[in-house]
């Protein structure tokens, strides 16, 4: 009895899937070419060739920032000295608004309708900035890294912009990555107070 009432329930949610589906391709023929692995191409004023190349710049900057979150916080887990206390929780703040920032940054190449990078090897393959395998840096070399770290990042972002706005026209990830400036200049800031 029980097996007769799922084949029900089963054939009844098949038959309904395949009546919405059926009723998308009527609405939208066109639905079954524009679809990839990823879902549906997105239709937002941008051609193809366009998204992929800002996906792509994307996806070098998740790399990144990826890579700058982890530095973040092997140095959060790693700093010692009198200034422990104060570092390690400035540090993991600092890591935290960068997980938001790696987040964020994967979203906006989904949203253009691309694959994001997802894997630490395509991290490493990608990222401009360099790791420092093993190697433990005092308190003032950790912040001193970060910030060249960050600012790199702004520079870059810099650049990123200025392509989004003059070869692909995309305000959208032009706007994105303007907010994305502003977050990397404060915590710029914050660590350069900490040098002076």
């Amino acid at each position: 009895m029980r097996k007769h009432i799922y084949s029900l329930l089963v054939a009844g949610i098949l038959s309904t899937v395949a009546l919405i589906v059926a009723q998308e391709v009527m609405v939208n023929p066109g639905i079954t070419e524009k679809t990839t692995g990823l879902g549906i191409e997105p239709n937002i004023g941008l051609n193809k060739n366009s998204r992929q190349a800002v996906s792509n710049m994307l996806n070098s900057l998740l790399a990144d920032e990826y890579l700058l979150y982890t530095k973040t916080q092997n140095y959060h887990w790693n700093v010692t000295g009198l200034m422990f206390n104060d570092l390690h929780t400035f540090f993991g703040k600092q890591y935290q608004q960068l997980a938001e920032i790696v987040d964020s940054v994967a979203e906006r190449v989904r949203a253009l309708g691309e694959r994001s990078h997802g894997t630490m090897q395509e991290f490493l393959d990608n990222a401009r900035l360099k790791e420092m395998p093993g190697v433990v840096p005092a308190a003032q070399e950790m912040i001193k890294n970060l910030l060249e770290d960050h600012e790199a990042i702004i520079r870059t972002l810099r650049i990123d912009i200025e392509a989004t706005t003059n070869e692909f026209e995309d305000a959208g990830t032009n706007n994105f990555l303007s907010d994305l400036i502003t977050r990397h200049e404060k915590m710029a800031w914050m660590l350069r107070a900490y040098i002076s």
